[in-house]
Formats: C-alpha cells, structure tokens, sequence
C-alpha cells in the first residue's frame, strides 16, 4: 500500500481529496472484485449521480494481473489513470515498473511523460490538526 496523498481535484470545485493506491491477490475474478469494490463505496455512504462531484469515497480497479478488459462496465486498465497525477505518485510508490499492457510503457515512463500538473503531495496528520 502507498502513503496517503492530499491531491487537487480534477474536473471538479471542492475540497481536496486523499487518495493512496494498494496492490493485492484475489482469487476472485476482475468483476466480481468491482462488484465488492461498489458495495463497499454503498456501504460507507456513496450515492452514484452520475456527474462529477465530491464524493465520501471512491474505489477504482486499476489494473488486474496483465488483463485487458474492455466491457461496458468495467475497462482495465482504468481508461484514466494515465492521465492522472494523483493515481500515478501513489501507484510509482509501490512499483514503479509495472508495466501498463495498453500503452506498453512503465508506470514511471507514464509519470514522467504525464502533462497533468494537478498537486499531489504525501499527506501528514499535522496537515489537519490531528497527532
């Protein structure tokens, strides 16, 4: 798992969020581990509208194995993330080299290649009062 990061938002007006990324195995298969993903986000209180907006939470697959999923529902590698400075700080974190099967490039290429220049800095307590 990365650090936590307080990262501007993207396309939308708000307060910032904190996001981190985790690598785990699952013997699961790519959508029912989305399904577990959104029922999580339902559990803690996350309505879908459809729009962009602040949410209270928001859990994405990134990648699955070296998988290329192309369904209506569920695309992997996530369509975005290689436009996405706070998905990819986190990401070069913990493995730097995984490899994106589309683009054929390493996470570190993708980041250092990236034009988003939204701020994305590892999150301290001390930021918001807390010890």
């Amino acid at each position: 798992m990365s650090s936590f990061y307080l990262t501007e938002p993207v396309g939308i007006k708000g307060e910032w969020f904190l996001n981190c990324v985790l690598e785990a195995e699952t013997e699961e298969s790519p959508e029912n581990l989305l399904k577990f993903l959104l029922k999580i986000e339902k559990n803690m209180g996350r309505v879908r509208r459809g729009v962009k907006e602040s949410r209270i939470i928001d859990l994405d697959l990134l990648f699955y194995k070296k998988e290329i999923i192309n369904k209506r529902n569920l695309i992997i590698p996530h369509p975005c993330l290689h436009k996405r400075r706070f998905v990819l700080v986190p990401l070069m974190e913990i493995n730097p080299h995984l490899h994106h099967p589309v683009l054929k490039k390493t996470v570190e290429n993708i980041l250092n290649d990236l034009k988003d220049r939204h701020q994305v800095r590892k999150y301290k307590k001390e930021e918001n009062g807390c010890n």
